[in-house]
């Protein structure tokens, strides 16, 4: 109750006491990309027209997004707006889960998502994009296709900076033992940016939302005890099938709900005092543990005579009382104790 109480006051909300102890048993944390090691906030940073763009196009592009929840979607949406576009009548809607988002215009189809959506549309990049796009996933980037058919239109790049706290939480948690896998449906080379650039053991790019679930599972398979952080947003699945599942604040409902430990700030400093929190507690139950046996290996049979055949010793049943308040109020002082260490 203290150690839950404790971590309340440093914005760490702890389900049960099942989490906590659980918590000290982790040696692998997986952390999603957006939203997790991110700030969550993207931002529209560049556009690659290919042959066939036109202007009408935004407006397509701009009714499409505008039906997706998704963050990049959002970004898009926003930058379009700043230009002054509007969005045009679209047909239908489908949203291709890990994967992006189909309309239809008249007797046209348009798409909108990630390179697995530019595959199942047959589409290419031209040989005058390549360089470019290749350009954008090594500074980091995430990148959407947009496409008409088999055509593709326009490459958008956007850009999530990087947490000012994820690389010293990162650090931390290396200090501490653990092993770090960064986890995104982004691009290889996207990935592998963000890792060098928060130190991450290992990354998994182009993970769609059931891949994230199975590489919780193959972690697992490798006898290890895993830690999931993310924000609900196409990781709902790995954060249940997660040891832990930890969900930042600003994450969805599904994750609050799925989620062992809620992180109520975006700050990812508050995990590795997350796992702090949880040494310091189980190592205090321990303690209070040793000393409650302890003092009932001696006291017991002291009260209950033992000294008096030998030595003429009586421990009067008050005294023997008074012992047994002073031990339960050890064992309370000694947790109330944990609200004044630091994390």
């Amino acid at each position: 109750m203290v150690g839950i109480g404790k971590g309340a006051e440093s914005h760490i909300l702890i389900k049960d006491a099942v989490a906590l102890e659980q918590m000290r048993k982790v040696d692998t944390v997986v952390l999603d990309k957006t939203g997790t090691v991110t700030e969550g906030r993207p931002v529209v940073t560049g556009w690659l027209h290919d042959a066939g763009w036109q202007n009408e196009h935004k407006g397509i592009l701009y009714a499409a997004e505008l039906k997706s929840e998704h963050p990049l979607a959002l970004a898009i949406v926003e930058a379009l707006k700043k230009e002054g576009e509007k969005p045009a009548l679209i047909d239908s809607f489908e949203s291709r889960t890990g994967r992006g988002i189909v309309v239809t215009r008249g007797n046209k189809t348009f798409w909108a998502g990630s390179h697995r959506l530019l595959k199942d549309f047959g589409a290419g990049i031209s040989d005058l994009l390549k360089g470019m796009v290749e350009d954008y996933e090594k500074s980091g980037k995430s990148l959407v296709y947009f496409g008409e058919g088999n055509t593709l239109l326009a490459v958008i790049a956007i850009s999530d900076k990087i947490k000012d706290t994820s690389r010293q939480a990162v650090k931390q948690l290396k200090e501490s033992g653990k092993y770090i896998v960064l986890l995104t449906g982004d691009g290889h080379l996207t990935a592998q940016n963000v890792a060098g650039e928060i130190d991450a053991n290992r990354f998994i790019s182009d993970a769609l939302p059931v891949d994230k679930e199975n590489v919780i599972k193959e972690l697992q398979a490798e006898g290890r005890v895993v830690a999931m952080v993310g924000d609900g947003i196409n990781d709902s699945q790995a954060l249940a099938r997660a040891d832990v599942s930890i969900a930042m604040g600003k994450g969805t409902d599904i994750a609050m709900d799925v989620a062992m430990v809620t992180l109520m700030t975006s700050d990812l400093l508050l995990l590795p005092k997350a796992f702090k929190l949880s040494h310091k507690t189980v190592r205090l139950i321990h303690q209070n543990l040793f000393w409650a046996f302890i003092y009932n290996l001696i006291g017991i049979p002291v009260a209950a005579g033992i000294l008096f055949p030998l030595y003429g010793i009586l421990l009067n049943p008050m005294i023997a009382s008074a012992a047994m308040a002073c031990s339960s109020v050890s064992v309370v002082l000694n947790s109330l104790s944990l609200n004044w260490r630091k994390l």
